[in-house]
């Protein structure tokens, strides 16, 4: 394990090992819900991920018409662990240099990490503020190897000024409310102890940097999407197969061809995100899928019915697009919703309830409300959304990698998953004019 002996409060690495170069620290992503791969940040504008060579190739690869719907790639980072003066372990980026990071697609199967818990985790003193940790849903995780690691204290040095609640019986963390997603803190103390293992053999480890695509909202809402009839790839084993089958056959994912992996929305009337995660998703039905859409699209007043058309529109736009796309399978990806909690109704509520919890502990609002909003009530301009195709680690088309395995005409079970999508945003629509 690379290891720094002092590392500079705040971006980089006063010491690096390597040439002098200086690294960028690494720092949870707050506004993760779901997945399996850890999502850090970069910096404002971008994330990086543990890197599959499959997922990198087809992000180099993607046809122009469908960048409008993915995050942009930015290339490629080598990321170590390097420890602080407390002992704590820090992620730190470097460029990357050729044949000097670990590939996970040139490990033999059996010493990869498991995608499932393949989150990096940051585990770091920050500005002395300790954040609580997360109770329960750590079955994988000995208490030996997170106190080894000297990590059960997250203290972040990015979080969010709005209070996460997960509305999850399973989360351990219904009745308590933490600075970033609980489905990120889970995965990355899932993950710690793991590349802790890893370490005494692996030094480096490969990260894609892509676009960090809610930089652009105040108070980003998040839906994440399992999409399509069939979650395997072709170059799944039986057993992993007809796991994946099982979980689409118990869910919506077969009626529907979609299922809710993770959610978070903001609450007007509490002044905090409720969020959910993916095994929520997969125990809902058909009305189940339609109340939980429902639930993302309502600010805990009012149901957002100007988030209708602009949705649709992005929907019915990437649907076009993916049907022209002859022997393309998106298999086991995932589409984000996104929209701004930052609601211009905001400034009246505050106004007209100030018992309401809109406020920070010093007592002041968040920066994000504190403007009233940026329209005034009524005002007929449309709010920003965004709709991307995320996790591609499975995804393949004619010619790619020389697949052996060649498809047929478009991806009509993701397409299908749309289609579900279109019509019941459209029929709530209708019943909420």
């Amino acid at each position: 394990m690379c290891v720094c002996q002092t590392m500079e409060v705040g971006k980089y690495g006063k010491n690096a090992t390597r040439s002098g170069d200086r690294g960028v620290l690494l720092e949870p992503f707050i506004h993760q819900v779901g997945g399996h791969s850890s999502m850090m940040r970069y910096d404002d504008h971008t994330v990086c991920k543990p890197l599959i060579t499959r997922e990198q190739r087809f992000y180099e690869s993607l046809p122009p018409e469908m960048k409008e719907f993915t995050p942009e790639y930015k290339g490629v980072v080598s990321v170590c662990f390097e420890g602080d003066s407390d002992g704590y372990i820090n992620l730190v980026a470097y460029p990357y240099v050729e044949n000097e990071a670990l590939e996970q697609d040139d490990m033999p199967e059996r010493d990869q990490p498991r995608r499932k818990h393949s989150r990096r985790s940051l585990h770091r003193s920050s500005s002395g503020t300790e954040h609580k940790e997360e109770k329960s849903g750590l079955a994988s995780d000995s208490t030996e190897s997170i106190q080894e690691t000297k990590s059960p204290r997250v203290d972040l040095h990015i979080h969010s000024d709005v209070p996460f609640q997960m509305l999850d019986g399973n989360s351990g963390l219904s009745s308590e409310k933490i600075s970033y997603n609980p489905w990120s803190l889970r995965c990355h103390k899932q993950q710690l102890s793991r590349m802790r293992s890893e370490s005494k053999d692996r030094k480096l480890y490969k990260f894609l940097l892509l676009e960090n695509v809610v930089h652009h909202f105040k108070l980003p809402c998040v839906l994440d999407l399992k999409m399509g009839t069939r979650q395997h790839g072709d170059d799944a084993s039986e057993e992993k197969a007809a796991r994946q089958m099982k979980k689409c056959e118990q869910s919506t994912s077969a009626t529907l061809g979609v299922r809710v992996c993770g959610m978070q929305v903001y609450q007007l009337d509490t002044g905090h995100y409720l969020c959910r995660n993916k095994y929520y998703g997969r125990g809902l039905s058909i009305e189940g899928f339609r109340n939980a859409l429902y639930q993302y699209l309502h600010n805990g007043i009012e149901l957002r019915k100007d988030l209708f058309e602009p949705v649709l529109t992005k929907l019915r736009s990437l649907k076009a697009v993916l049907e022209r796309q002859a022997s393309y399978r998106f298999y086991s990806s995932s589409l984000l919703i996104i929209y701004d909690g930052k609601d211009s109704r905001a400034g009246m509520f505050v106004e007209r309830r100030p018992e309401m919890r809109l406020k920070r502990v010093d007592g002041s609002l968040p920066e994000s409300l504190q403007d009233g909003g940026s329209t005034e009530p009524g005002s007929s301009a449309q709010p920003k959304v965004d709709v991307r195709m995320i996790d591609f680690a499975h995804s393949t088309f004619k010619g790619f990698r020389d697949d052996p395995t060649v498809h047929d005409g478009p991806d009509m079970g993701y397409v299908f998953g749309l289609e579900s999508l279109i019509n019941i945003m459209e029929q709530m629509r209708e019943e909420n004019q």
